[in-house]
């Protein structure tokens, strides 16, 4: 009878560690990235507050001062595109062999332009620019590992997870947008490296910042159950908006065709000069939104009060993004999510169909469903809205709205924000090309060939699909649209390379029907 032997397994400890040195050190970048924001941004107001007190002549060194941060920027713009918006669609691209930097290059100018794009007031996000700064920070331990190929990937990917982790101090939710928005990876090696670098960002982030919740709200009681159809309506509230939402950041590149009198590096230069008379007439509603959020516990603001946060939120937003400038969408969703439930929750109380007692809750529970609607990240927004506000008590309702605007906003065939602006991306390097070939390649039918959606086919990298032609029609495609067999794909590749790309598509179709 052979005796058992015990012996000690290390397989996994490997990612533990690469893990946790990764996130120790996102950790210490983020949290300083976060720190400087929220200084810069108190002085702003600072100086904000002073003009509307009557110092009319600070608005000269604050005019000169934004102007010389938007020609900074834009220079910092010019040298390296890709730290534009809130960098999360690149780093889905870089996991995806897209799209390659230098670590260091971006990681620099990515801090420095955050922090002064974001710190005087526009109404951009840090988590965006959090994960990308995380990212560039595993890329760099990756590069000093000499790892390549899987392992790189995955220490970019847990490289992203500490960024979110810190900039929210939300390990759990960081690791699961990774997994379901960025990676879209289960594997023990990508889960067990991103949570340990998350936990590592994080211990940075709370020694910094406290062990108090981002977005402490104060609220009396658990909704009843009788009180969840008001959920049913909200969610196709948030679905309804979120949709439009998605519309509108998508249609900004169309908007600054207005300002065509300036190059597109320079586009920040109008954000950063709208923003001086937003500022003295209302500092504190500046910034990416968690100040705001947080005042709710303060007071509860009048219907009239609430539509016209809404209206100036939301507008600033887009003219904030549209810009190109280094910031996030992520914290602004969240904030306009709960403007939203703010003041449906404020007319359903002034209609006398809900207690005011419960009023917190659906500020809570919109910001969740705002972002999953936008996002198409369920399962992130429930447990970032879930660490954030420091409380597992809204688990059900969370999931209940977040599901119900998920689908609306699905059924309005609203696609996923962050991939949405990653085809546009790809459209706009195929554009750094000097020219490009129109490429139709038929879809043959063959005996037992299915659809399949766009979203599922592998396309490969500097390949642009612009239209699905079916008979007589063309489709404009979307991730959830069906390619059939007979279709016509017409797609845009570099010049000189059509029969290279012809041929890797049409292996990747005959491998969608084996």
């Amino acid at each position: 009878m052979k005796r058992n032997h015990t012996y000690l397994n290390f397989d996994k400890l490997g990612f533990i560690w690469r893990g946790l040195v990764i996130g120790l050190l996102a950790g210490f970048v983020t949290a300083a990235f976060r720190f400087a924001i929220e200084k810069f941004l108190v002085g702003m107001q600072f100086v904000y507050n002073g003009i509307k007190a009557g110092h009319i002549w600070w608005l000269v060194p604050v005019i000169i001062g934004l102007t010389a941060i938007g020609l900074f920027v834009g220079l910092l713009l010019r040298q390296r595109p890709e730290i534009s918006g809130s960098g999360i669609p690149q780093v889905e691209a870089q996991l995806d062999d897209e799209l390659d930097y230098n670590w260091w290059s971006i990681l620099w100018r990515k801090f420095v332009g955050g922090v002064l794009a974001i710190g005087p007031g526009l109404f951009l996000g840090r988590e965006g620019p959090s994960i990308q700064l995380g990212a560039a920070v595993g890329q760099g331990v990756a590069h000093g590992f000499h790892a390549n190929g899987a392992d790189r990937r995955i220490m970019i990917a847990a490289g992203a997870a500490g960024g979110l982790s810190a900039a929210f101090n939300a390990p759990i939710a960081g690791t699961m947008f990774v997994l379901e928005e960025v990676y879209h990876n289960f594997s023990y090696p990508v889960w067990l490296t991103s949570l340990a670098s998350a936990v590592g960002a994080n211990f940075i982030s709370l020694n910094i910042f406290g062990l108090q919740p981002i977005l402490h709200l104060n609220y009396q009681r658990s909704m009843p159950v009788t009180q969840y159809w008001h959920l049913l309506v909200l969610g196709i509230i948030l679905g309804v908006l979120g949709r439009f939402y998605q519309y509108c950041l998508l249609s900004q590149g169309k908007a600054y065709r207005l300002f065509k009198f300036l190059p597109r590096s320079l586009h920040g230069l109008v954000p950063l000069l709208v923003v001086v008379p937003l500022g003295v007439w209302h500092a504190d509603w500046l910034g990416g939104g968690n100040g705001l959020i947080i005042s709710f516990n303060q007071a509860q603001l009048s219907i009239l009060t609430l539509s016209l946060l809404l209206l100036v939120r939301f507008a600033f937003s887009m003219l904030s993004y549209g810009s190109g400038l280094p910031g996030g969408i992520f914290l602004p969703i969240l904030s306009l999510g709960a403007v939203i439930g703010a003041l449906y929750g404020a007319i359903m109380v002034h209609l006398g169909l809900l207690a005011p007692m419960y009023w917190y809750n659906l500020v809570i529970f919109a910001m969740a469903g705002y972002f999953a609607a936008i996002g198409k990240a369920p399962f992130t927004a429930i447990l970032l809205v879930t660490e954030m506000v420091g409380s597992l008590v809204h688990l059900m309702p969370l999931a209940v709205l977040s599901l119900v605007a998920y689908g609306i906003d699905d059924m309005l065939n609203g696609a996923p924000i962050y991939e949405s602006l990653r085809q546009r991306l790809k459209a706009m390097a195929l554009s750094t090309h000097r020219s490009l070939d129109q490429v139709q390649l038929p879809v043959f039918e063959i005996p037992g060939a299915q659809p399949f959606k766009v979203k599922d086919f592998n396309w490969p990298s500097n390949c642009l699909l612009i239209s699905i032609q079916r008979g007589e029609y063309r489709i404009i495609p979307k991730g959830g649209s069906l390619i059939r067999p007979g279709d016509t794909l017409i797609m845009l590749v570099p010049s000189g390379r059509v029969g290279h790309f012809k041929q890797l598509i049409g292996q990747e179709i005959q491998k969608m029907y084996d």
